[in-house]
């Protein structure tokens, strides 16, 4: 918000005990934006880390109250990060859309040709056969049956 509406100054302008080791709960800072312009801020409340390690962090900001999520780097998300396929590479076989994994159908190794089917995605009820998009011998298969996978994330590769 401050580099956005205020520019670099904003940040150059906070406290630095408050920049080193941030705010304690009820702790009210003010910044000094521009000639005649402070924005006062106070903390709320941080809440716990979720199992992506977002952190809710409630605060008022020149008496209006706010809140964001914010990534907390000491903690440990559960949420599991995949490698994305790669656009342009027609081997690289992603997800089109969030969805589970309902089967996969191949394995490393197995040959395959233009349209077999590699995976059957669910997603809002409805189940979607991903199908090889050229002919080849199957890499390396990035998912088993029940995983969560999120538009773009890589699947199979074919080589």
């Amino acid at each position: 918000l401050c580099r956005v509406e205020f520019g670099k100054s904003a940040v150059q302008n906070l406290p630095t005990r408050n920049f080193i080791r941030g705010m304690e709960r009820d702790e009210e800072i003010v910044v000094p934006v521009s000639d005649g312009l402070d924005l006062t801020v106070k903390l709320i409340n941080v809440g716990e880390p979720d199992s992506e390690g977002l952190v809710t962090v409630d605060f008022e900001l020149n008496g209006s109250s706010r809140r964001i999520r914010v990534k907390d780097a000491s903690a440990e998300s559960t949420t599991v990060t995949r490698e994305k396929a790669k656009e342009g590479v027609v081997g690289h076989v992603g997800a089109s859309m969030q969805s589970v994994v309902v089967e996969t159908r191949v394995r490393s190794g197995d040959e395959v040709k233009a349209g077999d089917p590699l995976v059957v995605l669910s997603a809002m009820k409805m189940e979607t056969l991903v199908t090889a998009p050229k002919d080849g011998k199957v890499e390396m298969v990035y998912v088993t049956d029940g995983d969560a996978v999120a538009q773009g994330d890589l699947l199979v590769i074919i080589e």
